[in-house]
């Protein structure tokens, strides 16, 4: 079974009572996961299982899963959001091992409920790439998608970040949510331009979810809504490439937008 980890005010009944019963604890960091079990009254055994885990860890869990309960944890937030561990359990259920979850708090859910920015259609893209060039043509596939994107940041990396994405889709509403739930938490909401500016002048700290609202909607065939999201896309992709994102993105004929990106390029 999978279980959650965050701060124990956060923890529910459920939860605990998981950590008290399960024959072991598969944690991230055992230092980190003592602490959580001391607080529960719990006694049981940890095993260490994170991103750089071999396979043999997750056949001795597997192994373990047959013959008894083990336990899911994360350091933070909700196991497998941006964290390891869909492998374990996607092995595990073609097993027949039953799989469940007593969820913890998620950030990013947390973060897009008091953005202020549309709800009822969202996509997680977890964290986009350090490396500006992949960042950007990251950025060039999802600027165009119809719904609110909601990334996971660290403070070193924001003002980059949001530069890139400014440039990318100009003035869409956004917001940086950080440290959520804690003593300094923050929720700060404006343009994606007024963001970019502010960040660059005061860097963030700590765990941060920034949210970007979807593309404002626009007649199929608009010239200028056509030339800006080929301009940001040919800023890191070859013309081809940067037509057929344009195109899936906006819904206009692959052929008539690879000939305004090559009128763009001269």
């Amino acid at each position: 079974m999978a279980g959650p980890i965050g701060n124990l005010q956060d923890l529910s009944p459920r939860a605990a009572d998981w950590l008290r019963r399960a024959d072991l604890i598969a944690c991230e960091d055992t230092r980190v996961t003592a602490k959580l079990l001391r607080a529960a009254g719990s006694r049981r055994p940890m095993q260490s299982y994170h991103e750089y885990s071999g396979p043999a860890v997750e056949q001795a869990l597997l192994d373990r899963m047959a013959s008894g309960a083990v336990a899911l944890v994360s350091d933070a937030g909700t196991p497998l959001i941006s964290d390891p561990g869909f492998t374990l359990v996607r092995a595990a259920r073609a097993r027949g091992i039953t799989v469940t979850t007593a969820p913890g708090p998620c950030a990013a859910i947390a973060a897009l409920s008091i953005s202020g920015l549309p709800s009822d259609r969202f996509m997680f893209a977890g964290f986009l790439p350090p490396k500006q060039a992949a960042r950007r043509r990251e950025i060039a596939n999802l600027q165009g998608i119809p719904a609110t994107l909601i990334f996971y940041e660290t403070g070193p990396r924001l003002a980059d970040c949001l530069a890139d994405l400014a440039a990318a889709m100009g003035d869409r509403p956004a917001a940086v949510a950080r440290e959520l739930t804690k003593r300094f938490e923050e929720v700060v909401t404006g343009s994606l331009v007024e963001l970019a500016d502010r960040y660059a002048e005061a860097p963030a700290r700590g765990e941060i979810v920034l949210l970007i609202g979807p593309p404002a909607e626009s007649a199929p065939g608009d010239e200028d809504a056509l030339d800006a999201a080929l301009t940001a896309a040919l800023a890191t992709m070859p013309a081809g490439k940067a037509a057929a994102s344009v195109a899936a993105a906006l819904g206009l004929p692959r052929g008539q937008v690879y000939a305004r990106a090559l009128e763009l390029k001269k």
